[in-house]
């Protein structure tokens, strides 16, 4: 068995924030050069989100919007801009001027999976792109219909490997990590089951609870209120530990898939080229913006696992997570026209 292992908000328009001036920092823990350094920002810093407004992208950059406009005295605007999966907006991005006026929220899917499974995004997901901070991973949740035939993940496994198998299931669409978490499954049971695609996560739960499919693997954000309402059951999640979400849910990795791991991640990127004291400037400030109690509990209520990391072991995470989608891609001949 192979293992796979490694570690309410605005409308869809430009959003500017400003802060009210002489903030205070030190309650922050910034380091006093960061409080005295007034070279940069001297304008507006523009976030991209390469997605519509009210996803966990958008929310996550608008807390750093109203953060970093505090922080720095200095408006900061969010910019929506959605297309391919993250890419549209991501290439937007890697061909800005690279002074630290242009940030993106970077995903698994715009930069890691996208780059696989097209045939061109306009970028390098780890080339065109200084890294700046890995907010955190929000697991995908392994889910069926309540009272439903399949009871655990040995069900479904059993399922899957009957002769002329017939079992489905869903995804937010081609390419997503909800659809490659099914094709790892897959990979790593030897079980047979047919991907649905919709147009996003509600769709697919919908269907899943109409009993169009048999299972989805969607994620928390999303799946955990239908979890409540009693409509559809977890059988696992996709992260290597426990979500505090569903407690008393257990990982893949210790339910007889181990080294089985999918977390959609969160992270902020600047063009290749950026200053390093632009990069680290802003970086102190977005590690600042994750230790507000606050922020913890917004983020925490979404099912992100706040992380933090910095550039450097970013850049190390995001190298590991592109060579394992691809083989995943790759091994499931996943390929989608621009």
């Amino acid at each position: 068995m192979p293992t796979f292992s490694n570690r309410s908000f605005a409308p869809n328009r430009r959003f500017a924030l400003k802060a009210v001036a002489g903030a205070a920092l030190a309650p922050l823990g910034l380091p006093a050069a960061f409080a005295a350094d007034d070279k940069y920002p001297s304008k507006a810093i523009t976030y991209v989100v390469p997605f519509t407004p009210g996803g966990a992208t958008d929310i996550i950059g608008r807390i750093y919007s109203v953060s970093l406009a505090q922080m720095f005295d200095s408006s900061v605007v969010v910019e929506n801009s959605g297309g391919t999966g993250g890419s549209l907006g991501s290439a937007k991005v890697a061909r800005a001027k690279p002074d630290g006026y242009t940030l993106v929220g970077g995903t698994i899917s715009s930069h890691a999976i996208n780059v696989s499974i097209y045939p061109s995004i306009g970028y390098d997901p780890v080339k065109s792109f200084e890294p700046i901070i890995l907010t955190g991973t929000l697991p995908n949740v392994l889910l069926v219909k309540a009272g439903g035939p399949l009871k655990s993940v040995a069900d479904v496994i059993a399922a899957g490997k009957k002769p002329g198998s017939k079992l489905s299931f869903g995804s937010s669409g081609v390419g997503s990590s909800q659809h490659l978490a099914g094709e790892l499954f897959k990979m790593m049971t030897g079980a047979e089951m047919l991907h649905v695609p919709y147009k996003g996560s509600a769709p697919s739960l919908q269907a899943l609870i109409a009993g169009e499919i048999d299972l989805l693997f969607d994620n928390i954000t999303s799946g955990i209120t239908f979890v409540n309402s009693g409509h559809l059951s977890p059988l696992a999640v996709t992260s290597l530990t426990v979500s505090p979400q569903l407690p008393n849910v257990k990982p893949l990795d210790q339910l007889g898939l181990p080294g089985y791991e999918v977390v959609s991640w969160q992270a902020t990127f600047a063009p290749a080229g950026t200053p390093k004291p632009v990069i680290d400037k802003l970086y102190q400030a977005m590690a600042a913006t994750l230790q507000k109690p606050e922020v913890r509990k917004q983020l925490v209520s979404l099912g992100v696992d706040i992380s933090g990391d910095g550039p450097q072991k970013l850049q190390e995470f995001q190298i590991k997570e592109v060579a394992k989608w691809a083989q995943v891609a790759r091994k499931a001949n996943i390929k989608l026209d621009s």
